[in-house]
């Protein structure tokens, strides 16, 4: 593990949807300079709490930015070198790491390559990505490719990024990870690799491809899940799972992203929305907020085409001009991103359950270096927690201006964060 990353809080950036580039490529030899828009985020993003920026797509793309022309190129609708370098510069100057979105699983059709450079069908047609037709698929057992990623990933290292987030790294053999990581660790080993992985075995895809992490997309669906149905107990048996995923890397958490609903919107009750911060800020992982999501921005994916573009809108130039700010959430994400922040072995801690109900749940975290517990009431009264409180203080709660008197005793639809003082 890159001793780091352990200290990673992630803002989680879809660029070209962040500064409102046009939906398609700009015709040969035009440019639009806008990546310095998100220049003026960093201070925003510092005081949020976070350390580090996940940017999706910034290469030469046909639309989206998963259907890369160039692996070298800024995309002309973010910019150019000199800008990306300007942001680079700026983040490093706050102590912000960089994070890049590396699509090496499939490309676009005008990306230029040999005929080996793609898989193969029977038919002698090219692999589509899951029935994309204009995402043409790598052929991960071309050794020609696999030096190609490897440049890539050491040449944008070079220019000042501190990693990579691998999309749909599951849709990619493991072997082939593995191969590219070893090179590219010999020349930075610092940097941190994070793997797209929706479902399946993930510690054991985990441990043949060497990847530092990978997306938690179970614990993603139970948080939401669970506060929905009112059930904890599917929560509890995702965080059993999770644990065991803690020891040999520590996966990559959120509440949302740029490919799903956001969390204000999933939510069937906005008052729930503080537990599932709590959650993702009590148990072990590397988390990400989803830009706009300490917001409380609201956004459906669908599945046609364009379903991405209520999930990935254009934000205003500076954060004092947004149209409809919801500060209220921006100050949650601060208490909680404080807690996990004066309580930084939560991210490897050891989390079980002390005391479980369909809507209610205590969650205990913690080593000989702290303790946390989390009390989580989604019922319609007020609930009384069984459980040993012993030497820990209240460190967040969903009513920040009450001190309760028992902090036991969690109100209807509430939760207290309570951890070593």
């Amino acid at each position: 593990m890159v001793p780091w990353a352990d200290h990673a809080i992630w803002w989680h950036v879809y660029p070209l949807g962040f500064v409102g580039a046009e939906p398609a490529a700009l015709p040969t030899g035009f440019r639009t300079a806008r990546l310095g828009r998100l220049e003026n985020w960093l201070d925003y993003v510092i005081e949020l709490g976070c350390s580090g920026l996940l940017l999706g797509p910034v290469f030469e793309s046909e639309t989206h930015g998963y259907d890369t022309i160039d692996h070298f190129r800024i995309d002309p609708r973010l910019g150019d070198y000199d800008d990306f370098d300007s942001l680079v510069a700026a983040a490093k100057q706050r102590g912000l790491r960089i994070l890049l979105d590396g699509v090496f699983n499939h490309v676009a059709r005008s990306f230029v390559a040999p005929p080996e450079w793609f898989r193969q069908l029977p038919d002698g047609s090219i692999a589509n990505f899951e029935g994309h037709q204009h995402l043409l698929v790598l052929n991960h057992e071309e050794p020609a490719v696999r030096e190609h990623v490897i440049e890539v990933m050491c040449h944008w290292l070079e220019r000042g990024i501190d990693g990579w987030r691998l999309d749909a790294a599951y849709a990619v053999p493991a072997e082939f990870w593995r191969a590219v990581l070893s090179e590219v660790r010999e020349r930075f080993p610092e940097a941190w690799f994070v793997g797209e992985l929706i479902h399946g075995d993930y510690a054991g895809y985990a441990a043949t491809s060497t990847l530092d992490s990978i997306t938690q997309y179970e614990l993603w669906k139970a948080i939401w899940s669970s506060l929905n149905d009112r059930n904890f107990f599917e929560l509890a048996y995702a965080l059993e799972r999770h644990q065991q995923l803690v020891d040999p890397l520590v996966p990559q958490t959120f509440v949302g992203n740029h490919d799903v609903t956001r969390i204000a919107s999933k939510l069937d009750d906005p008052r729930h929305l503080g537990h599932a911060l709590a959650v993702l800020f009590s148990v072990a992982g590397i988390p990400s907020i989803y830009a706009g999501d300490e917001q409380a921005m609201q956004g459906i994916k669908e599945d046609r085409v364009g379903g991405d573009d209520a999930v990935r809108p254009e934000f205003p130039d500076k954060p004092s001009e947004l149209a409809n700010p919801h500060w209220e959430t921006y100050r949650l994400h601060q208490r909680l991103i404080g807690v996990r922040r004066r309580n930084a072995w939560l991210t490897r801690s050891r989390t079980k359950v002390a005391h479980l109900t369909n809507q209610a749940l205590a969650l205990r975290s913690g080593d000989a270096r702290g303790q946390l517990l989390l009390l989580l009431n989604v019922g319609d009264e007020a609930y009384r927690f069984p459980v040993e409180v012993a030497g820990l203080v209240i460190a967040a709660q969903s009513d920040p201006g009450h001190l309760p008197e028992d902090p036991l005793l969690v109100p209807a639809h509430g939760w207290l964060v309570l951890a070593t003082g």
